[in-house]
């Protein structure tokens, strides 16, 4: 469904990715494992057209979308839940919502259908119905992170990146995102690409997945594999979390 290859991507004169290559079959979940500047993010955002891509082949069903404004790959049906949330603090969260679906509106998609995609995210998100009324801003970092995945799923993505949706939550609302992650892909058949700092969540959740180190795949393979490596144990764990991951 999507494939990079050979990706190279800068900021400025900062070589980020390094002929990056990887692939993601339809209705699978990957993530991506590296440490903090390993290009994890850079490849979200490269994949969406926020980084642009310098070379390299980019592939998403039969499209080059490597060239792509950040709209079109939207309309090809790839969505971003950035790190970090981002909600549009000051409006509702019903209006949130909307925005997720600008371009659909733009695209004079009935507003009926638009509708029912709401209905459906507040039956994933009970709680952002609860609050669809209250500002976004005075919410909790959970329900703000509900409703930033709810925004990405307006505009009917038929892939979703996540980077790093777990970051500062309790975990039991962790648990409640991820298992909506699931749902999706076995109910709707969503295709997700995952950045996550829990390396042990993620990898239970993908299919497969892809270590990076400066800019580089250096490993990848099936999750359960990936659980059982040393290097990917020693390096992501540490000897004092070794416990917590064999739990």
């Amino acid at each position: 469904m999507l494939r990079l290859k050979n990706i190279n991507t800068y900021y400025g004169k900062v070589h980020a990715l390094k002929n990056v290559s990887l692939h993601l079959g339809e209705g699978e979940i990957v993530t991506l494992i590296g440490a903090n500047g390993a290009g994890k993010t850079t490849i979200l955002n490269t994949i969406s057209g926020v980084t642009p891509a310098a070379s390299g082949e980019l592939i998403f069903e039969k499209d080059a979308i490597a060239t792509l404004g950040v709209d079109r790959i939207v309309k090809l049906g790839i969505s971003q839940v950035p790190e970090g949330r981002q909600v549009f603090k000051p409006l509702s969260v019903e209006d949130n919502l909307e925005l997720g679906a600008y371009l659909r509106y733009r695209g004079r998609e009935g507003k009926e259908a638009i509708r029912q995609d709401r209905d459906q995210v507040y039956a994933l998100f009970p709680r952002l119905k609860e609050r669809r009324k209250q500002q976004a801003g005075t919410m909790s970092g959970g329900e703000q992170q509900m409703l930033a995945i709810g925004r990405a799923l307006m505009a009917k993505p038929r892939m979703l990146l996540l980077d790093e949706p777990s970051m500062g939550l309790a975990p039991l609302v962790v648990q409640e995102i991820f298992r909506v992650l699931e749902t999706l892909r076995r109910e709707r058949g969503t295709t997700i690409l995952l950045v996550e700092q829990n390396a042990k969540a993620a990898l239970r959740l993908a299919d497969r997945g892809y270590v990076l180190e400066t800019g580089k795949v250096i490993l990848e393979g099936p999750a359960s594999e990936l659980m059982e490596n040393a290097d990917v144990k020693r390096a992501y764990l540490g000897k004092d979390k070794k416990e917590i991951w064999e739990r």
